[in-house]
């Protein structure tokens, strides 16, 4: 019997948490150094574990009874353009190095991929330890992350607003009062169930602050999630719901002046700090940060909130997916005149030639129509872009989350 008759693709239960551990812990060099810098210890990830393969759906090839490689997908939502959409969060992707070159990631990336389907989850979103890796597997960048550092000579001066801050835990109920708010107006953002929130918690240091903003009516507007560490004040999240509470976040920072030398953070929106600073002379980098893939594209243009046309749509299109046999195919794309997409299939001539990792991100809204035509990353005539322009929103993709 050869080594690949020896495997067998099985689910991943609570049981397996120790191998499911230490596979991670290998794949991503995660050492017990790692671990108490942000103060814990073996059996607090462990049990941390334990929740991921009680709800998540965690698949993975076993030799004999030991696990050897391994995808997780969490069972999450997004908020696309106003519309709630199922998303598979795929993580722990995994296998030991002497299991490596058999084939045994792409068939569980397809199994994983299948049963989203299967589950109505028409789109995955991904954390990419490798762009090249998950691009040849049909995802694509479709958010940003900006860090910035800002001097305390730098911060903005104060200015006169209605309402207050007040400092509170992290656990605090107008916390994610306000991130539900937010999320729900936000393009791409994730909407955070009780799993996405222990994830959105999970590595952070026990010094983690909140700062919540409230109007003149006591209503919570916005809030930042900070820490302090050697005179630097680190942001982790600044959300906010209106501009009088942006400055009022803001105001409670810059009042930190005399206790701190710098300011950093990350913003996940297009809008650079040094725009809106009186002393925009500061340190800015910008990277990509979440990547996504349609799982199921008849599903998904089926949601797919396009703007009102006003006129009935048709466009031909080839769709190509390097991993999915049901996305492959040429297709009519039928839009009604209040916005309502259809997928069906075709035997026309195209007239747009695209792939599954460039319809996402055109869709998402991370990259628009005309400059992917001018890149070459789509082939189609100037017509086709100019009605692909006006049917899709313009909204900047905002993820702050991570898993």
């Amino acid at each position: 019997m050869s080594r690949l008759d020896r495997l067998k693709m099985e689910k991943v239960e609570p049981k397996h948490w120790r191998q499911f551990n230490e596979l991670l812990r290998y794949v991503f060099q995660v050492t017990k150094k790692d671990l108490q810098r942000v103060g814990w210890e073996e059996r607090e990830i462990a049990l941390a574990k334990l929740p991921v393969l009680e709800q998540a759906d965690v698949l993975g090839w076993f030799d004999g009874e030991k696990l050897i490689s391994q995808v997780a997908v969490y069972p999450f939502q997004v908020n696309i353009f106003g519309k709630t959409f199922e998303m598979g969060g795929l993580t722990g992707v995994g296998t030991y190095p002497e299991y490596a070159n058999l084939g045994l990631m792409n068939k569980l990336i397809w199994q994983a991929l299948a049963d989203m389907k299967d589950r109505k989850q028409s789109i995955s979103y991904l954390y990419p330890y490798s762009l090249p890796f998950y691009r040849k597997r049909g995802w694509e960048i479709i958010s940003d992350k900006m860090t910035f550092e800002i001097k305390d000579y730098q911060l903005p001066k104060v200015k006169k607003v209605s309402g207050y801050v007040n400092r509170l835990d992290i656990d605090h109920p107008d916390i994610k009062t306000v991130y539900k708010l937010f999320s729900r107006k936000q393009h791409a953002a994730m909407i955070r169930n009780n799993l996405a929130w222990e994830e959105y918690w999970r590595w952070d240091l026990d010094d983690l602050t909140a700062a919540v903003y409230y109007d003149s009516s006591h209503q919570p507007k916005g809030y930042l999630l900070y820490w302090i560490s050697h005179d630097v004040l680190h942001i982790k999240e600044m959300v906010y719901m209106n501009e009088e509470a942006r400055i009022g976040l803001w105001n409670f920072v810059s009042a930190h002046f005399s206790m701190v030398s710098k300011v950093v953070g990350a913003i996940y929106t297009d809008e650079p700090l040094a725009f809106w600073l009186e002393d925009g002379d500061i340190k800015e980098t910008i990277a990509p940060y979440f990547m996504a893939r349609i799982v199921d594209v008849k599903q998904f243009i089926n949601q797919y909130p396009f703007r009102a046309p006003g006129v009935d749509v048709n466009l031909t299109i080839r769709l190509d997916d390097p991993l999915l046999e049901w996305n492959q195919g040429i297709y009519k794309l039928h839009i009604s005149a209040v916005g309502q997409g259809e997928l069906i299939s075709s035997q026309d001539q195209p007239s747009l030639t695209i792939d599954i990792q460039t319809l996402s991100t055109l869709l998402l809204g991370y990259k628009r129509p005309s400059y992917l035509a001018r890149i070459g990353r789509l082939s189609s005539n100037e017509q086709t872009v100019k009605i692909l322009e006006n049917l899709i929103e313009r909204d900047t993709p905002y993820f702050s989350d991570y898993f």
